[in-house]
């Protein structure tokens, strides 16, 4: 015979679904703050590798001024 449904195993059955969500929302919580942490990490990124490639496209400049000044350039 299957077990009675009665309002003490409701009541269990409730109290373990609330702290299973207690512990999803601290989940939730650190995660949502990790991802945050990923987030301004990439921003960061981004900007530094925007900054390296603006070094580099003045290094080509003046690269591209020298091979002028000596005359190493193609004239095709």
């Amino acid at each position: 015979m299957p077990d009675e449904v009665t309002n003490e195993l409701i009541y269990s059955v409730l109290q373990r679904m609330q702290e299973d969500m207690s512990e999803m929302k601290f989940d939730i919580r650190d995660l949502k703050g990790r991802m945050t942490m990923v987030e301004e990490h990439l921003g960061s990124s981004i900007i530094a590798i925007s900054g390296v490639n603006s070094r580099l496209d003045r290094l080509a400049d003046r690269a591209e001024r020298i091979e002028r000044r000596l005359d190493l350039t193609d004239h095709s």
